[in-house]
């Protein structure tokens, strides 16, 4: 299965796209097959890894070249030890504002480490991946990114993959992603808040919640939606039998909060 269908007309429509920062007229890929690896281990079992879009990189470190007409292909492995404020963003395509308050509102270490000590999950890898997701042209995420990071997580011996954009356009490099580490055999969940691309893109497992870019993960400074989130999320990656896209309950329970005066 390949990770962009009709490749060749997608890069022919790149080629004649002028370029715009809101991705007016973007060719956004457009698949119709999604692979699928079943859940082989228990979430209680399972060595997760976690895959960000937010150019997070470590302060000293260079930063992600967001200067690139293409994107850049690059990644970053970040032990889980590194604390907040010693991350820096590239942010392109997003605002900052919220993860840089709360990291956990983007990049969710935190609560998956909460859920380790609970038992809700095996445990969370000691190192995450982090990309700038503004890549333009997908070719290069299907040629380089992907394989790169297929190769990360095996080398891990991940079990699970959650991936969170950050972006519109991180939507569909993470989709790209989920799709080849699906294809090595590693069941994947993604997280969207923009629906109308990861159906069109197809990625195997898709969790969707009406929520904004830059706080995909839950808003800053607000624990309890970040675990709504996240809780419904993961406990999909065993549930799910097939490709597809379910929408979280997350809104529902949040106005019901908020109704109560508690938020």
């Amino acid at each position: 299965m390949e990770l962009v269908e009709n490749r060749a007309d997608v890069e022919r429509r790149f080629g004649k796209w002028h370029g715009s920062e809101d991705l007016e007229d973007y060719p956004f890929v457009e698949n119709r097959y999604a692979p699928f690896t079943p859940a082989r281990r228990a979430l209680p079992m399972l060595n997760l890894a976690l895959i960000s879009s937010a150019g997070a990189y470590i302060d000293g470190t260079r930063p992600f070249d967001s200067e690139n007409w293409d994107g850049d292909t690059g990644y970053r492995e970040i032990p889980v030890e590194i604390e907040a404020e010693d991350l820096l963003y590239t942010a392109r395509g997003f605002d900052p504002t919220a993860v840089e308050k709360d990291m956990n509102s983007q990049i969710p270490i935190e609560r998956l480490q909460e859920y380790e000590q609970n038992s809700v999950i095996g445990r969370l890898n000691h190192v995450w991946w982090s990309v700038s997701g503004y890549i333009q042209n997908s070719s290069l995420v299907v040629d380089e990114l992907a394989p790169k990071l297929c190769d990360r997580l095996k080398r891990y011996e991940i079990q699970a993959a959650l991936l969170i954009p950050a972006s519109r356009l991180c939507h569909q490099t993470l989709g790209i992603v989920a799709r080849a580490v699906e294809l090595a055999n590693i069941p994947t969940i993604m997280l969207s808040i923009d629906r109308d691309i990861t159906d069109s893109l197809r990625p195997p497992r898709t969790a969707y919640h009406v929520g904004r870019a830059g706080a995909v993960s839950g808003e800053p400074g607000w624990p309890e939606h970040q675990r709504r989130i996240l809780d419904e999320t993961l406990r999909w990656i065993e549930t799910f039998d097939q490709p597809g896209t379910r929408k979280l309950a997350v809104k529902l329970e949040t106005e019901t909060e908020m109704a109560r005066g508690e938020r």
